[in-house]
């Protein structure tokens, strides 16, 4: 079970430039990054919709709104911005630097998460040799973003 959660996890990272640039396209049609989010969310909404409803579940709302913390619902602002921060930075900088600069942003902030268990995570202290693959990435970013 454990390789299936590998190959989820690198699929889901291979789909990301792909919806970069799928919604950097729609952005010419809709005029603008926010409108492309927009439409971008509102489909996944739907298909969730869909799945939920082929799983015989109701809308997780009335469950979910008593006594939940507001910052709960603080998740889907941050997608919506990295939603729309790709639509931008797509067809500016190329999907291979997009998507090492993000994932760059995305070890750090993982990695602070993780050192003080923040948000549910285990606590996995900050070490060497997570200092050394980060410093490692971010080589990585610099050579994809300044080749040559």
């Amino acid at each position: 079970m454990q390789s299936a959660y590998l190959i989820l996890a690198l699929a889901a990272g291979m789909f990301m430039p792909v919806q970069a640039g799928i919604n950097a396209k729609l952005a010419g049609v809709v005029d603008g990054a926010i409108p492309a989010a927009f439409v971008s969310f509102f489909v996944g909404t739907v298909a969730l919709g869909l799945v939920l409803a082929a799983m015989g579940q109701g809308l997780p709302l009335s469950r979910a709104v008593p006594g939940t913390p507001w910052w709960y619902w603080v998740g889907g602002s941050l997608g919506a911005f990295f939603v729309t921060a790709t639509v931008i930075l797509a067809p500016r900088i190329g999907a291979a630097s997009m998507i090492a600069l993000t994932l760059a942003g995305q070890l750090a902030a993982s990695m602070a998460l993780d050192h003080f268990g923040l948000l549910g995570f285990p606590h996995i202290p900050f070490d060497g040799k997570r200092l050394l693959g980060s410093l490692l990435l971010a080589a990585g970013v610099y050579l994809i973003r300044f080749p040559g």
